[in-house]
């Protein structure tokens, strides 16, 4: 692989030109703890103009960009939201025609951060992550990916995007006769997904969200359907109850300090007595742990997957590693489909039957 030799924290410590803090909130936070670990100075907080109220955010009135580039001319700003909406996505690339625009790659779980250590001590298990990929775009996308998370260069993630479309028609290959295990179902988007790609038949679908709102939707948005059943719990390594925080919307998740306690539950409690042929996992950086939890059911149907990788840093090279050690014989991809920062970061699998009967 050909990685970058100076990580984001390098280049800024290096610029002369004052950095901006492009967003607020629990991602800008993450930005702003590591900047000042590494006595990186930061002179400015904005949003977009509807944002603008004249509102404080780490002890910095939120400004407008232009009132900025008024006082200091050029800037590096630092995105610090996510986004996968093309009018949003095209205004931060139009910006970076003018200033030096980065995204810090700032993890939705967990202490680690992407930097030229973080590399270095992972090196080994990256490069064998590499190798195991199955075709030559998923190299090409990991290589980009670890390029842009440790320099936050938009060049590298906006080269690595493709459409889910491609990964549906070409990779999983989706048929009428699915069992399909939806973990972290949201409202019925994925399901609304697995519809669209079969044509809408199915044999049965599982389908878990713990969100309580959350759950309420979904149980709306398939009112009707067929065969499926619906769960509002966790998933785990283990079948326990968790402490789960709700605060966070779309990303409420199982962490310590949680509002309330939530039944959690394993993948090979679920597929006892069911063959799993499609699995989809979306769970806010428990993917690990539910993989270990379904260890049975992966090796006894090996069935095709999508697992999300971008909560944890270590996720894009740490579960194919998993998976591959739980069941080799998976043909693995990896895809980024359009986001900023590199969420919607996705590993695909399907067995290859051919190494079953070796």
């Amino acid at each position: 692989m050909n990685i970058v030799k100076r990580d984001i924290y390098e280049e800024l410590k290096g610029s002369a030109l004052p950095v901006v803090i492009y967003g607020m909130g629990n991602g800008a936070d993450k930005i702003i703890d590591e900047f000042a670990k590494r006595n990186i100075n930061i002179s400015g907080i904005t949003a977009s103009d509807d944002f603008v109220r004249g509102q404080s955010f780490r002890g910095f009135t939120v400004r407008k960009l232009s009132e900025l580039e008024k006082q200091y001319g050029r800037l590096v700003i630092i995105t610090a939201f996510g986004t996968s909406i093309p009018l949003v996505m095209d205004r931060i690339f139009r910006l970076s025609e003018r200033h030096m625009v980065l995204a810090a790659d700032a993890p939705v779980y967990g202490s680690n951060i992407w930097s030229m250590d973080f590399y270095n001590e992972n090196r080994r298990d990256i490069e064998r992550a590499y190798d195991l990929f199955a075709d030559q775009t998923s190299r090409d996308v990991f290589e980009k990916l670890i390029n842009y998370k440790l320099s936050g260069k938009l060049s590298y993630l906006r080269s690595a995007y493709s459409s889910k479309e491609q990964v549906f028609d070409e990779i999983l290959k989706l048929s009428e006769h699915e069992s399909y295990l939806d973990l972290g179902a949201y409202r019925g988007d994925t399901i609304d997904e697995l519809l669209h790609y079969t044509g809408g038949s199915y044999e049965h679908i599982t389908a878990l969200e713990p969100d309580r709102k959350t759950f309420a939707k979904l149980k709306t948005h398939v009112e009707g359907m067929n065969n499926i059943r619906l769960f509002r719990m966790g998933i785990w390594s283990e079948d326990t109850d968790l402490p789960f925080d709700a605060s966070l919307g779309r990303g409420s998740g199982i962490r310590q300090g949680g509002s309330e306690m939530l039944a959690v539950t394993k993948i090979d409690t679920l597929y006892s007595r069911r063959r799993l042929t499609y699995l989809k996992m979306d769970v806010e950086g428990c993917e690990r742990h539910a993989i270990i939890g379904g260890v049975n059911t992966l090796r006894r149907d090996k069935p095709a997957f999508n697992i999300a990788v971008y909560h944890r840093s270590e996720d894009i090279f740490s579960i194919p590693l998993l998976i591959d050690s739980i069941v080799p014989g998976y043909r693995l991809y990896l895809r980024q489909h359009p986001y900023i920062p590199a969420w919607d970061l996705n590993l695909y699998g399907v067995y290859n039957e051919a190494y079953k009967k070796r």
